[in-house]
């Protein structure tokens, strides 16, 4: 199974990044799915004009990223809060492809703060099924990222492995019956 994790901060110095470091770590070395990291910093899309509904109709310039994203048989999201919600930069990015047709999508959240991005949630569950995907209902809500992981993604509060292993053994067993 291929899965791609979508890290959603358009941020230089994100915190969210971590996360998603996190998360690729424990697939990578628990799994033997192909896991990959797409991070929103590096593609600059412009304000949505059109969807991409295939590769052969994708700009050159985004061809790499729309492989990507056609090939991918389930998502694992993770954002930053935005003013309550999730990151533009994630929203722009989805918007530029059309339905992920029963695809399963993981949804993690994380901030500095005390709730960890607990109002992004709840938009991010209603993006995915808008997006025609299957959510998992087990999230990931990460507060004081910062203090629960390094730059890199390695573990810094070892009482919060739980949490991880749980939201990806939830993940894992959706996407594995869809796929």
């Amino acid at each position: 199974m291929r899965i791609e994790i979508i890290s959603g901060s358009a941020r230089e110095e994100s915190i969210t990044l971590r996360a998603a470091l996190a998360v690729q770590n424990w697939l990578v070395k628990e799994t033997d799915h192909k896991i990959g990291l797409i991070d929103c910093r590096s593609f600059r899309f412009p304000s949505l004009e059109k969807v991409f509904s295939s590769v052969e109709n994708t700009p050159p310039e985004f061809r790499d990223i729309a492989e990507r994203m056609f090939a991918a048989d389930g998502f694992i999201l993770v954002t930053p809060e935005y003013n309550g919600s999730f990151s533009p930069a994630l929203k722009n990015l989805l918007d530029h492809f059309p339905k992920q047709l029963h695809k399963p999508f993981g949804i993690v959240t994380a901030s500095n703060g005390m709730h960890g991005g607990v109002r992004a949630t709840q938009q991010m569950i209603l993006l995915g099924t808008a997006l025609f995907g299957i959510v998992s209902p087990q999230l990931l809500i990460i507060p004081q990222v910062d203090k629960k992981f390094a730059n890199d993604g390695t573990l810094l509060d070892e009482s919060f492995y739980k949490n991880i292993h749980n939201f990806l053994a939830e993940y894992l067993w959706l996407a594995e019956r869809l796929v």
